[in-house]
């Protein structure tokens, strides 16, 4: 008989029946630690560990978002889930319905986070608005039915009962708690016409007050321009909401004590206040009377001229100061100008002139005897050339029986230059004389020809 193989898909198909079958599958509880977990922005995928074993888990978006809590790394948590097998992979996992932290409750450890997350902010430690001491219109945020806007209507009327209360009914537990008092804050802002807040509600666990722990709650009041009064719960109870408030009352009662003055202690005050204001004016006018009465016995008023006798005789004394130092200063201006005539005779232009023609004068003077005497060196020069070039002179020596003999204009230099026949024209100092060439000797007496 042939053996009939099953494929992968068959056999996962089979395994994740008997998972989803399995009664014991369908809802387990498990405690571990978390591993692997990161954020997502989705669904969430992590492990569940002990010392001993591992299991994946899945943890949908419906699921996560209830939590009140932001799970990390390695902490340890009771988880709720069913078993059933991923086809894709063949692994078994845990999707988890459920998830609160182990020894710690789910509301506690929410409350924590968002406290430190705030406090990193720097949301507590901001500066707190200051409340106003004569408020007009206080808004109160609370359940119309519980004994909270009793006690704080029975306190400002007791105390200040000028103030006008509104009531703005506000769902203070539940699911929609968180989700009414911020529209219930952004309603009194949008109004304008409050000066001071209140938000509260009576005691109750920390679940009953877990919209005041809310973040959004939180961010509306501390963005809310008019200052807010937080009494949540009683006295031991400290929501995230008394943290972010301008202030915090243990009690209704006390919210309303710190909203309002005391009408009648206000009403002394002024009174008081009165009293001292009729006093200080009147010692005022005492002193004025007395000042006025002084001013009036004053000869100055009796006698006004004798007012003026001492500004006179100041005046007087100015007045010589003046003239002297009038005086004085045109002393000073003569001497300045007498300098300054004393230094432009000095400096008369015609003068320079003067000096200047007379240096003139001295200058044409050397100019024409140098010109004299250069004219003379020159002559004496010229003289000096003419003998010396008379001395050499052609005609000095024609005139010692010395001639020159021309052919065509040009000095015969040699005999060589000449041939017989030739005329020749020969200069004396006194005339020409025309020559004919018979014969040619060199200066041996031999003959060339004839």
């Amino acid at each position: 008989m042939a053996q009939e193989y099953l494929t992968v898909t068959a056999l996962t198909k089979y395994l994740k029946r008997k998972f989803d079958a399995d009664p014991y599958l369908e809802k387990v509880y498990l405690t571990g630690e978390i591993s692997n977990f990161r954020l997502r922005p989705n669904h969430q995928y992590f492990s569940l560990k002990d010392d001993g074993a591992k299991i994946s888990a899945v943890m949908f978006k419906g699921a996560f978002s209830k939590l009140k809590f932001q799970p990390e790394e390695g902490m340890k948590v009771f988880i709720v889930g069913r078993i059933s097998l991923y086809e894709a992979s063949g692994n078994y996992q845990i999707y988890v319905e459920q998830m609160e932290p182990d020894g710690v409750g789910a509301l506690y450890q929410a409350y924590e986070q968002l406290k430190a997350k705030l406090e990193k902010e720097g949301m507590f430690l901001a500066p707190k608005k200051a409340l106003p001491k004569y408020p007009k219109k206080i808004a109160v945020l609370t359940s119309p039915s519980g004994a909270v806007i009793r006690d704080i209507m029975t306190t400002v009327k007791r105390r200040y009962p000028i103030a006008e209360i509104t009531l703005f009914p506000t769902v203070v537990q539940g699911d929609k708690a968180a989700g009414d008092v911020v529209a219930n804050i952004e309603r009194v802002e949008a109004s304008g016409d409050f000066d001071t807040m209140i938000i509260g509600r009576g005691g109750g666990s920390i679940e009953d007050l877990w919209p005041f722990n809310e973040e959004k709650v939180a961010r509306a009041i501390f963005a809310a321009k008019t200052p807010i009064i937080s009494s949540v719960g009683h006295e031991t109870d400290t929501t995230i909401a008394d943290l972010v408030a301008d202030v915090r009352a243990a009690t209704p009662t006390a919210a309303a004590e710190l909203a309002v003055p005391v009408l009648s202690d206000e009403i002394l005050k002024i009174k008081e206040r009165q009293t001292r204001l009729e006093q200080a004016f009147m010692h005022q006018l005492a002193l004025k009377k007395e000042r006025y009465e002084r001013l009036s016995a004053s000869y100055v008023l009796r006698q006004p001229e004798r007012l003026y006798e001492a500004q006179a005789i100041k005046l007087d004394q100015l007045t010589q100061r003046l003239l002297q130092s009038t005086q004085n200063r045109l002393f000073e201006e003569e001497k300045k100008v007498m300098q300054l005539d004393h230094n432009l005779r000095q400096f008369n232009p015609k003068n320079k002139v003067n000096e200047l023609m007379q240096q003139q004068n001295y200058l044409q003077e050397r100019l024409e005897k140098s010109i004299y005497h250069l004219l003379q060196q020159k002559q004496q020069v010229f003289q000096n050339t003419v003998q010396s070039l008379d001395l050499l002179s052609p005609l000095k020596i024609m005139g010692r029986g010395y001639s020159y003999t021309t052919k065509d204009d040009s000095v015969i230099k040699s005999v060589t230059e000449i041939a017989v026949d030739d005329t020749l024209v020969v200069h004396y100092q006194d005339g020409l004389a025309t020559a004919k060439v018979k014969s040619i000797a060199e200066t041996d007496n031999k003959k060339i020809s004839e």
